[in-house]
């Protein structure tokens, strides 16, 4: 009885994310069929005995900026609250109806100004579950509620509870005992889990690679300038690593890890021979890079996969200036996650992208899964992880941990960061140091802005320029917080993943002057300017983000419709470790589904022409089991984020990589202007090989 409750609120949330209504009262201003879901980002304001018959709805809004999931520093998201309200009496001469957003204990209470009958903005939401109050006060500049409360709501996070009955009992229904080989996973600190959960093992065979013969200790990473019609020989093969106390085989390029930082100018066309040393066949894709179809590095798209002791001839020409980075396209779970991954840095041919700094760094994220045995398993045949993906909990930069650099008082060093991890979405920041973002994906924002921290997804790319104002040691820091399920609450995790050490010597010259403005790019927007007639026109195409399942153990189940209450927009860490390992690409496929026609991943087929411009609505389907978020990435093109939830972006920047939220909706707009077969898919390595991915073709 208790379970067919719980399903029947499952079904019950599913119908009204299922709806998509427009985001809470603005139906007429969304164009499309596809809308974010009401469910998650909207909240009723019900009336209490003082508020008779007064009604209001809070829409928590995306702010403008250059991520799609704004948050703080330290990891709790931001919401612009449009508070629209009906019903309020005429407030007394001299008095004022306010809103607050306060935290359910009401220990923490954030003033958002004050309202009246219509729509209202307010001040921004930084809490992770919290009431929205309206109160009537004696003014309008009232510091805490005093007056009585006329309105009350709470956010959709709120509807995460502590466990029952219902759950507990769950924990002690201990699945059968498996005898595969596996021994466990580790679990996330301060995050509890029912015992049956860790009872759980994958269905699949385990798989770690073999020290056949000798295996030499991994390199750092090399650079390797190239010039127009250089070659460049890679060979893919094993390496040895000794992290976290454990001796670690991994994959390398030319026994080095990452693969060699490849520097090359805008419009350079290069030859690469890639040889595989592997007992498994591999590629390379050179992810975000316009180059010819026929060496995308797509085993069964644009080439066959290398086959053990094989090799493949790419040529890769860059025709535009920016990062980029490179990594195989063959069993990405398991290659990328063991090393496979290179940046591309291209300059441009012309004028310098960015400003002045005192020198440059490249940063490559990754993490590594590593149990109290060594390195966690790999799925045999299918991906382990397919729920939210693999999340490593060994922080690397550039290949192994504790990264460290040195600087001079006042230097400003310019980070191209990389996210190469499975499915680790980072919130990354510098110690407080000052930091301006610059540039993404395929190059320079239309202006420079201040950021706290970077959010950045698996294979996007951003650049940023730091400050070091004083000498001491500056913590390059991922601040998040991570659902425990179980408690119905969000645990801060910070991982230091290197240092900076700043030296008392001033630098020469200093550039505070130029890092002090923030610039605008005149030729970015004058190229973006030719694409604003697009900007309005409703969506020419749309694509659900979706997820189905089969065969899920009954415990795996049971839970995850209890945990359908509510879904972050980022899963930022691994909330329910023994759940998500456990379930394979044999019990989960993840879909993107054409609306229009009902046609999923591979058979979708879209045709266009070369020159087309298309309005592109990507949303995050809220009725499912799991939502999560995804890293879409198109190859071979690049396109302009438009909007998140329907609030326009007023900061754009060419991409090839967008992270879409839970329940959300994105709108861009692709310029498809290289002809080809192309891949469209999820960037979660487990989602991809767990089905999420189509083609699209340009004649």
């Amino acid at each position: 009885m208790i379970a067919r409750f719980y399903t029947l609120i499952l079904l019950l949330h599913a119908a009204v994310a299922a709806a998509q209504g427009a985001l809470c009262d603005r139906a007429s201003t969304i164009q499309g069929e596809l809308r974010p879901s009401r469910d998650l980002y909207c909240i009723d304001l019900t009336a209490t005995e003082r508020g008779g018959t007064a009604s209001g709805v809070v829409a928590l809004e995306y702010i403008p900026g250059p991520f799609t999931v704004p948050v703080t520093v330290d990891g709790h998201y931001r919401y612009a609250p449009r508070i629209t309200l009906r019903g309020l009496p005429r407030a007394p001469a001299g008095a004022s109806y306010v809103a607050w957003a306060a935290s359910p204990t009401m220990d923490v209470i954030q003033r958002l100004g004050p309202v009246t009958n219509g729509v209202n903005r307010a001040g921004e939401i930084t809490l992770d579950r919290f009431l929205v109050l309206i109160t009537a006060e004696p003014n309008s500049v009232s510091a805490a509620p005093r007056g009585p409360v006329l309105l009350r709501g709470e956010s959709p996070s709120n509807r995460m509870r502590p466990p029952d009955l219902y759950q507990l009992s769950l924990g002690a229904v201990m699945p059968p005992a498996e005898s595969t080989g596996w021994h466990g996973v580790p679990m996330t600190p301060h995050i509890p889990m029912l015992p049956s959960e860790m009872a759980l093992t994958p269905a699949v065979a385990p798989w770690l690679p073999r020290a056949d013969g000798a295996v030499g200790e991994a390199a750092p990473q090399a650079r390797r300038t190239l010039r127009d019609g250089d070659t460049l020989e890679l060979v893919v093969e094993r390496v040895h690593r000794r992290i976290a106390g454990h001796d670690v085989l991994m994959y390398g390029f030319n026994g080095a890890q990452p693969g060699p930082l490849i520097v090359t100018t805008q419009g350079a066309r290069v030859t690469v021979r890639l040889t595989n040393h592997l007992d498994q066949p591999t590629s390379i894709h050179w992810h975000g890079v316009r180059l010819d179809n026929r060496f995308d590095g797509v085993p069964g798209i644009t080439q066959p996969a290398v086959a053990p002791g094989g090799s493949f001839v790419y040529t890769v020409q860059f025709p535009d200036a920016g990062i980029y980075w490179y990594h195989p396209h063959q069993r990405e779970d398991i290659q990328q996650d063991l090393g496979l991954y290179g940046n591309i840095l291209v300059r441009p041919s012309g004028k310098t992208l960015y400003g002045p700094v005192s020198r440059e760094e490249t940063l490559i994220l990754d993490d590594l899964l590593i149990g109290d045995d060594g390195p966690v398993a790999y799925g045999a045949d299918t991906p382990t992880h397919a729920l939210m993906g693999r999340f490593g909990n060994v922080m690397l930069v550039n290949g192994a941990p504790g990264w460290s650099a040195h600087a001079h008082q006042g230097d400003i060093i310019r980070f191209y960061v990389t996210n190469a991890s499975n499915t680790r979405t980072w919130n990354l920041s510098f110690g407080g140091a000052r930091t301006k973002l610059v540039g993404t994906d395929l190059g320079p924002f239309e202006r420079e802005v201040r950021v706290p921290s970077v959010v950045i997804a698996p294979a996007e790319r951003y650049v940023v320029h730091v400050r070091f104002d004083r000498p001491g040691r500056v913590a390059l820091v991922n601040h998040v917080r991570v659902l425990d399920r179980l408690f119905g609450r969000f645990v801060p995790e910070t991982d230091t993943l290197g240092v900076i050490d700043v030296d008392a010597e001033r630098t020469r010259p200093d550039l505070v002057r130029s890092f002090d403005s923030l610039g605008r790019n005149r030729k970015v927007q004058a190229e973006i300017a030719r694409y604003a007639r697009d900007f309005e026109r409703p969506p020419d195409r749309e694509l659900v983000l979706a997820m189905e399942t089969h065969g899920l153990p009954f415990l795996s189940s049971r839970l995850m419709t209890l945990d359908s209450a509510w879904f972050a927009p980022v899963e930022w860490g691994a909330g329910m470790p023994g759940m998500n390992w456990a379930t394979t690409g044999k019990e989960v496929r993840w879909v993107l589904r054409d609306p229009a026609t009902g046609r999923e991943n591979m058979d979708i087929g879209w045709h266009f022409h070369r020159g087309d411009v298309i309005k592109l609505r990507i949303a995050n389907e809220r009725a499912v089991l799991h939502g999560m978020q995804h890293p879409i990435h198109l190859h071979g093109q690049r396109f302009l984020v438009l909007a998140v939830n329907g609030i326009a972006n007023d900061n754009l920047a060419w991409k090839d990589t967008v992270l879409v939220p839970s329940g959300a909706t994105v709108d861009l707009l692709v310029d498809l202007s290289n002809p080809g077969t192309w891949m469209l898919h999820c960037h979660i390595a487990e989602h991809l090989e767990a089905g999420m991915m189509t083609t699209i073709t340009v004649d």
